[in-house]
């Protein structure tokens, strides 16, 4: 599969994980050893194991929901490895909230070819994507 089909699967996938339903990106990503994820839920994890329980937890949050639009601000492909930094505006019950809240996360995603497909080997999402002040960053 094409770099461009798996992104656009990734892209269908997120809108199932907006719906509390990990299963089609955890399809995407890469069942290796190194695999990596770093989401806004909790502390970054390697390997297949710990990233598909945490991708079942993170999904477990959402209901309801759908990623509106997927920004790619830039993007570094080689014949080895891609690279894309992209802005995702989210909508989604989040925690198991009543309303649906609206939220943008920042989201840079590794991909490489394993086999005749490309896979997901290492995705960071974190809601800042504004200016932060110092205080913001510092342990308190």
């Amino acid at each position: 599969m094409q770099l461009d089909e798996v992104i656009a699967h990734f892209h269908q996938a997120v809108n199932a994980f907006a719906k509390g339903d990990p299963e089609p990106a955890k399809d995407i990503f890469s069942h290796s050893m190194d695999v990596s994820l770093a989401n806004p839920w909790g502390p970054p994890v390697v390997g297949w194991e710990r990233v598909s329980e945490a991708l079942d937890s993170a999904a477990a949050r959402f209901q309801e929901g759908r990623v509106t639009a997927i920004e790619t601000l830039t993007k570094h492909v080689t014949s080895n490895l891609a690279c894309f930094l992209d802005l995702e505006h989210w909508q989604a019950k989040v925690g198991g909230g009543d309303q649906i809240s609206v939220f943008d996360l920042r989201v840079t995603s590794l991909y490489r070819p394993e086999g005749d497909a490309w896979a997901l080997v290492h995705r960071h999402a974190d809601p800042i994507t504004t200016p932060q002040t110092p205080d913001a960053v510092l342990r308190k």
